[in-house]
């Protein structure tokens, strides 16, 4: 009797968040209440409350199922510590596309995160942890093209952050796409060639790009440069 009351809880607590999920990614999560919620659910506002302290912990623990494709265990190479530390890069973000491209609960969340709420009051700290996680992904990017650098297999010379944020820009953008737009989620193997266009580039920058401007060179006014010809 104990274990089926416990299996009843479970599942009246995934039936709650599944109905958040739904409800959330159709209206919004400020314009969605604890009370539609259960309504979606088909349970009482105080079965809400007895899994969840309020909103922003149910909306925490309905993101907390799904893992951010950043986070996903494929997506944690150290890159500095491998002996291919481009490939290492490469296989950390081709992760990263296509667990997106074939998660969809997880392209619901993650469109809810992205464009379903405002990060105010009380989902501050929510944004504080995502904010946390795309660092850590920009900073793994930045250290996995220093030990491509170091490894021979990039140039040396050109600004290792600027290239790690425009890495972690198109990342971030296309997840941000994929999520509004199913159709736009490209074959399994095209994630492998976007990224590849990128590391390619990085690969055969030519020198100017590479080389720091020179500074410019003042003129002397034209009357002083008279002057000394008279």
């Amino acid at each position: 009797m104990v274990r089926r009351t416990k299996d009843e809880a479970v599942e009246t607590r995934n039936q709650i968040l599944d109905a958040a999920e739904r409800v959330f990614s159709e209206r919004g999560v400020s314009r969605t209440s604890l009370t539609d919620i259960a309504e979606a659910a088909s349970v009482t506002r105080g079965a809400i409350y007895w899994h969840f302290k309020d909103k922003a912990e149910l909306f925490c623990e309905m993101v907390a199922r799904v893992t951010m494709p950043m986070e996903h265990a494929p997506c944690q190479i150290d890159q500095a510590s491998t002996d291919d530390p481009l490939a290492g890069l490469r296989a950390m973000l081709v992760g990263i596309l296509e667990r997106t491209s074939v998660d969809t609960q997880g392209r619901r969340v993650f469109h809810i995160v992205f464009h379903k709420c405002e990060y105010v009051d009380e989902m501050k700290p929510v944004w504080t942890r995502f904010s946390e996680m795309r660092a850590g992904c920009r900073a793994r990017i930045e250290n996995g093209l220093k030990a491509a650098i170091k490894a021979g297999q990039l140039p040396k010379g050109f600004n290792v952050q600027r290239k790690a944020e425009g890495l972690h820009c198109l990342i971030d953008g296309l997840i941000s796409n994929w999520v509004m737009d199913p159709a736009a989620i490209p074959a399994a193997n095209e994630a492998e060639k976007l990224i590849d266009v990128f590391i390619e580039g990085l690969r055969h920058l030519p020198v100017k790009a590479l080389s720091p401007r020179p500074a410019a060179v003042r003129r002397k006014p034209a009357a002083t440069v008279r002057r000394k010809a008279a």
